[in-house]
């Protein structure tokens, strides 16, 4: 079974972590979800979530990849975070697979694990400041780093990771159960 690390920040977007860990959980993959700086992590919209673990314990070789959900205040605390930054260059240096909707393809630039293509959302690709943003695809990948573009793309997202790490029948079956038509 594929196993997905998703950290949670103060200020992280809810319905990204929370339809990233639903599409991928629906999928058959073990998502563990890891509280930075706190075990209750509350996002942008007031919400609250208890994580599983503390990103400390978090260990690349452990898991086949790390998604980073978005959100302002979130992003800058993975962006900031020497745990963070440093898991996300472990796992590129192990060929293991990143993601990142929204905002958070901000944290992968910091890390320099960003993809040469990358989506985010609207304006964050001037925070960025890099070549090779596309507005046009809800969901980039290239080679081992998929970002999308937010809230709104939080199913696709979800479903492409879960085609990528369990299988186009799988991906299937999920997209066609959830309606996801436009995905």
């Amino acid at each position: 079974m594929a196993k997905v690390c998703v950290p949670l920040a103060k200020g992280f977007e809810e319905i990204e972590a929370v339809s990233l860990i639903d599409v991928m959980r629906r999928g058959g993959i073990e998502v563990i979800v890891a509280g930075v700086d706190d075990t209750v992590v509350t996002g942008a919209n007031g919400i609250t979530i208890k994580a599983d673990i503390d990103i400390k314990f978090i260990v690349a070789d452990e898991l086949d990849m790390i998604v980073l959900p978005g959100g302002w205040e979130g992003t800058n605390t993975l962006a900031e975070n020497d745990t963070v930054q440093e898991l996300l260059r472990e796992m590129k240096a192990k060929d293991k697979l990143l993601g990142a909707i929204c905002a958070a393809p901000f944290a992968l630039n910091r890390a320099g694990v960003l993809g040469e293509r990358y989506t985010c959302y609207p304006g964050v690709e001037e925070q960025i400041g890099k070549e090779g943003y596309t507005d046009k695809e809800k969901v980039v990948i290239d080679g081992n780093v998929m970002t999308s573009r937010g809230p709104g793309t939080a199913i696709c997202f979800g479903l492409a990771i879960v085609k990528r790490l369990v299988g186009d029948e799988t991906y299937q079956q999920l997209k066609e159960g959830l309606l996801a038509d436009y995905c």
